[in-house]
């Protein structure tokens, strides 16, 4: 196999490849080249071999040549996205996080006070930090998300493969996220689950949510058990987020009345407990399970923070009596498709969408009038579009 890194890539098949699916090539001599962007390439007809259209299902012979377009993981003509260079503090930082790393996925313990993405006034966050996992070849992903304040596991994809992925496993809710927190208060269903629809906040620009039982909210629901109590006091509790909506977890316990401790956003006053317990956000994400790209289960554990531990210390709470864990929900097999058939329509829109702006950019004298056959009359204005214009009065007989 040979080939031009330059500009537009040739390889030749060799014996070795004989018969086998254009994908497979891809996967075993460009694997920094994900199937999406394979497909993508094929469906816009970059992809040539012996200078024909070729699809990824498609098998190659010895001797062919493979055209291939310039870019690994970026769509032709795009430059690939410029790697701003690490300090040593932000180099150590990232290290210090990694928990398990493999050729699929890097799963750090995120800390509290460290955003997951950039924002208005934030410059210091996970995202920034990817490029220390990659300095060469495909950068990682982020295929999921946690509060700045919120410490704990996060997934890293490493390839654009895996990122597609992990984010299938996510939008289909079969990978299973096991908070812990401290709650003020002690709930009075000591196992149950909270089933109360959200939306923004007016007025907030977002940046808070709230319950909404309008009919206008988005369906939000939360498994919970608590694990232990100090009192009447606080409580130690399990949290399964069975939804992914925005602040979930801390708007519904602060809904039921047992926010969470140190959440001053949705909890108040009442958010703090006195002493010396930290007024942080005790909000742990202490466990993921998830289906891994090789097919066995990556489940991971994420060590406590210090003010974490150290509450749970002062309250009498100890760590393994949260080891057990609970049966996996059920889950209804109809809403399971429907959940991941509207991920997929989702993807789709999202691929389709820069094909779209094309076409909108394209001259308004190449374009057909919107909602007319090409051919056919529009009628009177403000008439039906496609109505057949009506017929002129004809001229009074002179008599």
């Amino acid at each position: 196999m040979s080939g031009n890194e330059d500009q537009v890539r040739q390889f030749t098949v060799g014996k070795d490849d004989e018969g086998a699916r254009l994908d497979r090539w891809f996967k075993r001599h460009l694997p920094q080249v994900g199937f999406a962007t394979v497909s993508r390439w094929a469906r816009t007809g970059q992809i040539r071999v012996d200078g024909k259209r070729a699809d990824p299902a498609d098998r190659v012979s010895a001797g062919q040549v493979i055209r291939v377009p310039p870019g690994g993981n970026e769509p032709a003509g795009k430059a690939p996205r410029a790697r701003k260079p690490l300090t040593e503090e932000q180099l150590a930082l990232a290290d210090s996080m990694v928990i398990h790393r493999d050729r699929s996925a890097i799963v750090l313990n995120k800390p509290p006070g460290l955003a997951t993405q950039g924002g208005s006034g934030t410059f210091e966050h996970v995202d920034g930090l990817l490029d220390a996992f990659a300095p060469e070849g495909p950068r990682p992903r982020l295929v999921h998300r946690l509060d700045k304040d919120t410490s704990g596991v996060l997934l890293v994809a490493a390839t654009p493969g895996s990122a597609a992925f992990f984010s299938r496993r996510f939008s289909g809710r079969s990978a299973r996220k096991i908070y812990w927190a401290l709650v003020v208060g002690i709930p009075e269903i000591k196992d149950g689950l909270i089933e109360l629809p959200l939306s923004k906040q007016p007025g907030t620009g977002g940046e808070k949510m709230m319950v909404d039982e309008s009919g206008e909210g988005q369906p939000a629901r939360t498994r919970y058990r608590v694990l232990d109590r100090a009192g009447n006091s606080a409580a130690w509790v399990e949290l399964q987020p069975l939804t992914g909506r925005t602040h979930q977890l801390r708007v519904h316990m602060a809904a039921i009345g047992h926010p969470i401790v140190g959440d001053g956003k949705y909890g108040g006053q009442a958010a703090f407990l006195t002493g010396t317990i930290s007024r942080k956000m005790h909000l742990h994400a202490r466990r993921l399970i998830i289906e891994h790209p090789d097919g066995s289960p990556l489940d991971i554990t994420a060590e406590l923070p210090e003010h974490f531990a150290n509450s749970m210390a002062q309250l009498g709470f100890h760590e393994e009596d949260g080891a057990e864990l609970l049966e996996a929900p059920k889950v209804d097999e109809k809403e399971a498709k429907k959940t991941a058939a509207k991920a997929h329509a989702k993807q789709y829109r999202k691929e389709r969408r820069g094909e779209r702006r094309k076409r909108s950019e394209a001259p308004a004298a190449n374009r057909k009038p919107t909602g007319q056959r090409a051919g056919k009359p529009s009628g009177k204005p403000g008439g039906k579009p496609g109505a057949k214009p009506a017929r002129p009065k004809a001229p009074p007989r002179k008599r």
